[in-house]
């Protein structure tokens, strides 16, 4: 039953297209439906567009993706990583995406966000463009009640809904994975909004497989995983939330969120080359806290700020080299 497929032009510097290209040249085109990520150049931390965010740049990089899948189009093409509702009116994209679509090289069109989640998907529910919304949605996220709203209008505008990081920071509350989250109960919260359309939760194992299709029978949630839900929900985990509320908090002006993204990818889904990838374009250094005693920025996640940047950027002195 599971026929989607979600890459990236980034995923793994390409070779993740490459290998779902190799993979599905055999197969018939039309019993699956793929889709890919294609992010625009220029783009600041603030999720704002710049000069250098061109549509030939797109149109370059979604070209290349489809040589890495042997494809002549794919089913969802999104808009990878938008933040800012500013991004919809930036003409030379938008007009790249649509291009594509009008062409029948994208049967549909969207984007994925990770940061201000409610707020762009409720700006995106206010334009006629956008088939497919890709969202972080999980159990631990703190603007619940405001992404559930954004969601639902966005559904109710004939929008689909496809979450992410379900599992809230790889499936673990704790960087040594000594405290495991309930995977079953946590995607089954993801599913159970009707306004979710699909989930892809990453599965690196056959037993993870089979228990995400056991579920898919039926969604009903038992007491034991509700209460393994609460429980896990009043600890801190991995997960960060892109809620931005540290923004502005930092007297240094560190990028928090973006700090706290790394960390995730590092010791959540044990993605060392994206952490790694992430901290190079912060371009932070190893040692951003050295000129503080203590941490003055208040996470609505709980988190220890200055640790959990201190641990990650670490990162940034190991040679590339070593990094895979």
């Amino acid at each position: 039953g599971i026929k989607m497929f979600d890459t990236a032009n980034v995923y793994q510097n390409g070779n993740n297209e490459t290998m779902l290209g190799k993979l599905f040249k055999d197969i018939p085109r039309k019993s699956i439906i793929l889709e890919t990520k294609v992010k625009a150049a220029g783009v600041g931390r603030d999720g704002k567009p710049s000069a250098g965010t061109t549509g030939e740049d797109f149109l370059l990089k979604f070209n290349t993706s489809l040589a890495r899948l042997q494809m002549d189009y794919v089913d969802i093409l999104f808009v990878h990583d938008i933040s800012n509702p500013e991004m919809f009116e930036h003409k030379p994209v938008m007009n790249a995406i649509e291009k594509l679509k009008k062409q029948k090289r994208a049967r549909f069109i969207g984007f994925s966000t990770h940061n201000s989640n409610a707020a762009v998907i409720e700006a995106a529910a206010g334009y006629d463009r956008w088939d497919v919304i890709l969202t972080s949605y999980n159990f631990k996220m703190n603007n619940i009640e405001e992404m559930n709203a954004a969601m639902h209008k966005a559904a109710q505008a004939g929008i689909g809904i496809v979450a992410m990081k379900t599992m809230a920071g790889g499936g673990f509350l704790d960087k040594e994975k000594t405290k495991p989250i309930n995977a079953t109960a946590a995607l089954k919260w993801a599913l159970s909004n009707n306004d979710v359309t699909t989930a892809i939760p990453g599965m690196t194992t056959f037993d993870q497989l089979e228990n995400n299709l056991k579920l898919l029978a039926d969604l009903t949630m038992t007491e034991k995983e509700k209460g393994d839900l609460i429980a896990a929900r009043s600890m801190p985990g991995i997960y960060c939330s892109g809620c931005n509320g540290c923004n502005g908090q930092c007297p240094s002006s560190l990028p928090v969120p973006d700090l706290m993204r790394a960390y995730m990818y590092a010791y959540g889904y044990s993605n060392i080359q994206m952490a790694y990838s992430l901290l190079g374009e912060l371009g932070t250094g190893s040692s951003p806290c050295i000129n503080c005693d203590s941490c003055v920025v208040d996470c609505k996640s709980k988190f220890n700020i200055r640790e959990r940047i201190a641990d990650v950027s670490r990162l940034v002195n190991v040679p590339s080299d070593f990094i895979v």
